[in-house]
């Protein structure tokens, strides 16, 4: 096999592995094992728990003691085992222990799987991209595979509404089976990757507390401020969406026309039609080189701040077009590449290159460890508010939150964002 090849297998099965079971977990938690919301928020928190600590163990191994792709394989057969017992755990307390024990397992690797890409490309600039995308096409793949799963098997004919949606939720145990049978295929895959020896430099002191001085200054100030706020507004997609999406589903089954069709090919229970975000996420990255030398960070930054406001809109207000939920799915492309993005390349621009690493792990911590912890608490509390007397979710009293907070971060940014902003120049390491 070539390398790229080789690593193209590589990014496809780990992100495969996070895109079986990630957008069905709220749904079976609640659904199925009938944990409240509280226990549910308290669950997905302890996840991002462990991606905030886990990446600091990890480092330490993989730069000075052990091989690279000997780490992958071994934190990936440990997550296969746990991941594979969460499909039965049926007690609080343990899922919350075990789904922090694979934050701290499993988050590591996905930086692991860069640094190891980047170490033996040639030309990163040029190779990376194609292929990072097989990730993408994984986490679509199994997506898209558990949605079909849940149709064919577990979604009942000729019986109501509440009944179809009781077998789905049992049935997306299956999805924590399908990514425990990927994160072996992957553990012992990783042991034939290439071989990748640490580093044993010594790394400085204080690199983080200068990376935390940079995001004192403008525009790195602006994105810290809006942060965390963004990733409630992302948490609020990935904890309610696919619940959302399983009651617009199950309305047509059985029915004739286009949501028989589109249910036809990405199953159901929402995780598979969540795909089409990731398919966007595709068509943007592609754009992006052109889109970002004739539009300004600040431009690019506000389309994604605006597609993040304008997909929860949909959903809040136009639940009943099944077109109109299509388009604010696709939006996520725009969320992810022209926000997310955009913010590491302005952290990049931003940041002496002495620091610089550092200063992408602290974003990185921020948005997607301490934000998720938030996000997850405040998702879930709005959903206790959004609750109608009946015990149904009112989903337009509860996707008009992170509505307004998106609109919030725009104006913010609108008002905040430098128009011209110097970048750092880099400085001999």
């Amino acid at each position: 096999m070539s390398l790229r090849l080789r690593l193209s297998v590589m990014m496809f099965l780990q992100y495969a592995i996070w895109g079986a079971w990630l957008p069905i977990l709220y749904p079976f938690l609640l659904g199925h094992r009938h944990f409240s919301l509280d226990q549910v928020g308290w669950i997905l928190a302890a996840g991002a728990a462990g991606a905030i600590v886990g990446p600091f163990i990890a480092g330490q191994v993989a730069d000075r003691w052990m091989a690279t792709e000997k780490f992958l394989g071994i934190c990936h057969l440990a997550g296969a085992v746990l991941v594979w017992y969460l499909a039965t755990v049926d007690t609080y307390t343990t899922f919350l222990v075990l789904s922090l024990t694979y934050g701290v397992i499993y988050t590591p690797t996905l930086a692991l799987t860069n640094s190891l890409a980047l170490a033996h490309l040639k030309d990163p600039d040029r190779d990376f991209g194609p292929i990072r995308v097989w990730g993408t096409v994984g986490w679509i793949a199994a997506g898209i595979g558990m949605g079909q799963w849940l149709l064919m098997k577990h979604t009942p004919s000729g019986v109501s509404e509440e009944l179809i949606k009781a077998a789905q939720d049992a049935g997306r145990a299956d999805a924590f089976r399908l990514s425990a049978i990927l994160g072996a295929l992957m553990g012992f895959y990783s042991f034939l990757l290439p071989h990748t020896p640490p580093s044993k430099s010594a790394h400085e002191s204080n690199a983080s507390l200068r990376a935390m001085g940079e995001f004192r200054r403008q525009p790195l100030l602006t994105l810290f401020l809006i942060a965390v706020p963004v990733s409630i507004v992302h948490q609020f997609y990935f904890v309610h969406t696919s619940e959302f999406l399983t009651q617009i589903q199950n309305k047509f089954q059985g029915a004739e026309g286009f949501a028989t069709s589109v249910n036809r090919i990405f199953g159901v229970g929402g995780g598979g039609l969540m795909t089409i975000g990731q398919m966007g996420e595709i068509l943007v990255l592609a754009a992006m080189p052109l889109a970002a030398k004739r539009l300004s960070r600040k431009s690019l930054l506000l389309v994604g701040l605006l597609a993040y406001a304008g997909r929860m809109a949909l959903f809040s207000y136009a639940a009943s077009s099944l077109p109109a939920i299509l388009f604010a799915l696709a939006l996520h492309g725009l969320c992810f590449g022209c926000f997310i993005f955009v913010a590491y390349l302005v952290v990049n621009e931003h940041t002496t290159k002495d620091v610089r690493a550092s200063a992408q792990n602290l974003f990185n911590l921020v948005i997607f460890g301490v934000g998720i912890i938030v996000g997850s608490k405040f998702a879930t509390e709005i959903g206790k508010w959004a609750k109608a007397e009946d015990g149904s979710m009112d989903f337009t009293k509860l996707f008009s939150v992170p509505m307004w907070i998106a609109v919030g971060c725009f104006v913010v940014t609108l008002l905040l964002y430098p128009k011209q902003a110097t970048q750092k120049q880099a400085t001999p390491s």
